[in-house]
């Protein structure tokens, strides 16, 4: 039977999408992020990796990424202090299903995300590195974000918690210039691999109980083994100093992605 030259047509951007979405991808960002309001000069840059295979990705910091993978092979977990400014997150496009990972004394709590994305589309179009790119507004954990995304990369992902749009989200920042993150590398057939699965499930509630429980004892004083700490020149360092230097950090650098969970230490 002749197949008529339309329907070949969809056959080959059938097959082609199939393809696609069945292989491995890696989108590497550029992440630069400001944590604190009082020292605006002072800006965090590092490389977040979007993993995504079959509408299923896990996005995360080189770090966090390096630390997964060391723990498939000897099984040991990482130690995070704190609970702000992690960026782990993990998404099932298809069920619509966002969950941010929280490491914090060895355990991960696992946070859903059920803030809507409402996007609003804009006809503004630019080419950002080899990619023609449109224009997109949303808010998000109170803050607003311009993003870019790009047809040329068939994936409704993006980093962060950042999805939806009928491409991949290749430059995202919100307007007070606080958080940005800009695709720099696509490497195709990376390795996948998700070691934090074993999780307790948190809300919004118990996430600022965790912060405060990091504030009030930061150095896990209550249940390490005692550390003894020293400076420079071989004294040992004042255990309530060290606190009180790592609670006033706390409080300066408190300039969370999701303003609108920012956590009230006082």
């Amino acid at each position: 039977m002749k197949i008529p030259h339309k329907l070949k047509f969809i056959l080959f951007f059938l097959l082609l999408s199939i393809s696609i979405f069945s292989q491995k991808f890696s989108f590497i960002y550029e992440a630069k992020y400001r944590t604190s309001k009082e020292k605006p000069e002072n800006i965090n840059t590092e490389n977040m990796i979007l993993d995504l295979e079959n509408n299923t990705s896990i996005f995360r910091d080189s770090m966090s990424r390096n630390a997964d993978s060391l723990k498939l092979i000897n099984k040991s977990g990482g130690y995070i202090m704190g609970v702000e400014n992690q960026f782990y997150i993990k998404k099932d496009i298809i069920n619509k299903k966002i969950e941010k990972i929280i490491t914090y004394l060895k355990a991960n709590y696992v946070l859903p995300i059920d803030e809507q994305l409402n996007w609003k589309i804009i006809p503004e179009q630019k080419t950002i590195g080899k990619y023609k790119s449109q224009k997109a507004e949303v808010s998000y954990g109170g803050r607003n974000w311009i993003a870019w995304f790009t047809t040329e990369l068939p994936f409704n992902d993006g980093p962060y918690i950042f999805n939806g749009l009928p491409g991949l989200i290749i430059s995202i920042e919100d307007t007070e210039h606080d958080y940005s993150f800009n695709l720099i590398q696509v490497k195709k057939g990376s390795i996948w691999f998700d070691v934090r699965t074993k999780t307790i499930k948190i809300d919004w509630t118990k996430y600022e109980q965790l912060g405060k429980s990091y504030y009030n004892d930061p150095w896990n004083t209550k249940t390490a083994k005692k550390v003894i700490f020293t400076d420079p020149q071989g004294n040992e360092k004042d255990m309530n100093e060290m606190i009180r230097e790592a609670q006033k950090s706390i409080l300066e650098e408190n300039n969370p992605l999701e303003l609108n969970h920012k956590i009230n230490y006082k």
